[in-house]
């Protein structure tokens, strides 16, 4: 992993052998954001998730892999079924990321409230 200059921005590269490591790589895809926020409540079996978020087993399997790699979510064995837990603790990463940016975005909705507040 790599920080490099773009203009006036700073890029993250994430080479892509550890890009399924990458927890913002693992939240990138809706099916993923998806299976995160049917784990929220609490821990859920893979036939529910299944049920759930209307995926295959084998899609469902394949996406929790690669939360699993991200550290978003841990599993365990329970009989027959395994059981998959979200560790929310892995998107702070993202949390803290996103949070540089509250500043800006309040400063333009206060521009365009301003400007709109100025229109007859």
């Amino acid at each position: 992993v790599r920080d490099v200059m773009l203009g006036f921005a700073k890029m993250r590269i994430v080479p892509r052998t550890h890009a399924s490591e990458d927890v913002f790589h693992a939240i990138a895809d809706g099916n993923r954001r998806g299976l995160i926020d049917l784990m929220e409540p609490g821990p859920r079996a893979v036939g529910e998730l299944v049920v759930a978020s209307g995926l295959s087993y084998s899609a469902t399997s394949q996406h929790l892999a690669i939360l699993r790699r991200a550290g978003l979510v841990s599993s365990e064995a329970s009989g027959r079924r395994r059981i998959y837990q979200l560790r929310p603790a892995a998107l702070r990463e993202v949390y803290d990321w996103s949070g540089r940016y509250s500043e800006f975005w309040r400063s333009r909705l206060g521009a365009l409230g301003d400007l709109l507040g100025e229109q007859p």
